[in-house]
């Protein structure tokens, strides 16, 4: 099932997309709870019900979870080419330990870098010259708690969407953690919607995403260096994960960083993520004078 967040005539809605992507049937939800999003059927034991559709056309579409209750757990380093290529980028901190991390590299972004589907990205070149993309599966926690053994961390998942961790990479080199250059505003483009768990296949799902039409980064998720539950045991060990949680399981090699020279992105690129079973997040960069 796939579960959008948007707006009609400016009311919050939560709705299913159709098979098809071309119409969306609403929950019977009040207003008040489908302005929190997706997270409004979050734990419930039941969905409501859905009511007559509509064309997704008709439809603004917002961010999954339009604001996180807290800032999003994000994994560095987690595919095998792209631990290579960054860390030879010279902005990799870590890389005297080896190009491929032994445990998870874990950081966040803010809650408030989240944008939707089709909205902006703002590049402040008084602030950063070096912006990179980067196409991630995000994981949506339904089952919140502490010390998750990996064997079960998957019954603790609701679902997953798209994320792009765009980075300002000088920001990312000047300081020695991460979340300056990853939470910059507009820098955590999420969508278009989520899908169920169900509908996702962890040991081969396809992973791409294209600048300006060239394809730029292409993975399966087979590819990550730790899987899913390996990450979720590892922020559970001590943090106690709550339901509404997001994971960015971190990017695949074909970054900006990892050409030379490198392939930052300028004002009116696009960038266009598919993750197979989900759909397709597209973005485009604009200028922002401080």
């Amino acid at each position: 099932m796939k579960i959008a967040t948007y707006r009609v005539g400016g009311e919050s809605r939560v709705g299913v997309i159709d098979e098809n992507k071309q119409a969306v049937s609403p929950f019977d939800n009040p207003t008040a709870d489908a302005a929190r999003g997706v997270l409004a059927l979050i734990g419930r034991a039941d969905l409501p019900r859905i009511l007559s559709a509509m064309p997704l056309r008709e439809a603004d579409i917002e961010a999954p979870i339009v604001r996180p209750r807290r800032n999003i757990f994000c994994v560095g380093k987690n595919y095998h080419d792209h631990a290579k290529e960054f860390a030879s980028s010279g902005f990799d901190s870590s890389a005297a330990n080896g190009a491929v991390p032994k445990y998870p590299i874990i950081f966040s972004k803010v809650p408030e870098c989240v944008v939707a589907h089709g909205a902006s990205i703002y590049i402040d070149g008084a602030v950063s010259e070096a912006v990179d993309y980067e196409a991630e599966l995000g994981v949506i926690i339904g089952k919140g708690g502490r010390g998750i053994k990996p064997e079960n961390a998957l019954d603790h998942v609701w679902g997953y969407t798209i994320i792009n961790d765009v980075t300002a990479r000088d920001l990312q080199g000047r300081y020695s953690q991460w979340l300056i250059g990853k939470s910059q505003d507009t820098f955590c483009p999420m969508g278009p919607w989520v899908v169920t768990r169900d509908e996702i296949d962890l040991s081969d799902t396809k992973i791409q995403c294209w600048i300006n039409g060239e394809l730029r980064q292409n993975a399966n998720t087979r590819d990550l260096i730790f899987d899913i539950p390996t990450v979720i045991a590892t922020i559970s060990a001590g943090v106690t994960l709550i339901p509404g949680d997001i994971i960015a399981s971190g990017t695949p090699s074909g970054v900006g960083i990892g050409f030379k020279p490198p392939k930052y992105v300028v004002a009116g690129d696009v960038a266009r993520i598919e993750i197979a079973g989900i759909g397709m997040l597209q973005n485009e960069f604009r200028e922002i004078r401080s």
